[in-house]
């Protein structure tokens, strides 16, 4: 982990701070470009020095703080979560992911562990973390990157290669939304904003760093993704869903989850008694 000393902030005290993971590249590197175009001094977070520190000689007219920390180990957790409790955070981006594919059974225990910490232990705890501050001002913003696959756990997979079978990865992402839609819930009423943006394929180095050649895929640019997730929060979309034209369908989906929820009883339903 690396630990560097605060920049000075070069606008002010009261100027707008944004904490984003994953920031080297993808996703959360066009976060922090765009968020620093629109003056919010940054920390971001990565395991890549080199790209962290090049986000810094872009954004000169704000402060930008390098944090390497691996979110895939406890210590690169608490080494963020520690920055989100010590700083008045205006916004907290929770980006970083890992895609590690394959059945289920056949997934390295290793491999599991560290998705289960960038897409599960890191933005709860780190959200934990940033929380108490933003409620105390009674004003912030955390966005949660999900994806699409939150939705896509019912598809059958008869027809997609076992190498992209995704269960653990499928099954954070399908946390993520619903942290967010709980912790929505829990924060509206303090002026904090909480977004599970689902973006689809996006044309990012996260597939090809597994080995996966999309290239030859229509897929959304990360550009894109980041102008759909801010737009949203000015509509006040809990879930963002960047390429979905048709809104209704995930008022659909939440509908028919809160009527499953709503429609059950103590009493044993009929189709188990037997």
């Amino acid at each position: 982990m690396d630990h560097p000393a605060n920049a000075p902030n070069r606008q002010g005290s009261d100027q707008r701070l944004a904490l984003v993971t994953g920031a080297s590249s993808g996703i959360g590197r066009a976060f922090a470009r765009r968020l620093g175009a629109d003056g919010y001094n940054l920390v971001v977070v990565g395991r890549r020095r080199d790209r962290l520190e090049a986000l810094v000689a872009e954004l000169p007219d704000v402060s930008v703080r390098p944090l390497v920390a691996d979110l895939g180990t406890d210590e690169g957790v608490a080494a963020v979560a520690e920055v989100c409790a010590a700083e008045n955070l205006t916004m907290l981006v929770n980006n970083a992911g890992v895609a590690h594919y394959g059945p289920f059974a056949e997934l390295p225990a290793d491999k599991a562990h560290e998705l289960l910490h960038v897409k599960i232990v890191a933005p709860t705890m780190l959200t934990r973390a940033a929380v108490p501050r933003m409620v105390a001002r009674g004003e912030g913003t955390i966005i949660n990157v999900s994806g699409m696959l939150a939705f896509g756990a019912p598809a059958s997979l008869e027809h997609v290669p076992p190498q992209l079978w995704r269960t653990v990865y499928a099954a954070t992402l399908a946390h993520i939304v619903a942290l967010s839609q709980v912790l929505h819930q829990e924060l509206k009423s303090h002026g904090v904003q909480v977004q599970a943006l689902c973006p689809g394929i996006v044309a990012t180095e996260f597939h090809e760093r597994q080995g996966f050649d999309l290239s030859a895929m229509p897929r959304m640019a990360a550009e894109d993704v980041v102008t759909a997730s801010l737009r949203a929060l000015t509509l006040g979309e809990v879930v963002c869903a960047p390429g979905v034209e048709k809104r209704d369908l995930l008022d659909a989906v939440f509908q028919a989850h809160l009527a499953a929820f709503t429609g059950q009883a103590p009493a044993l339903a009929e189709r188990y008694c037997g």
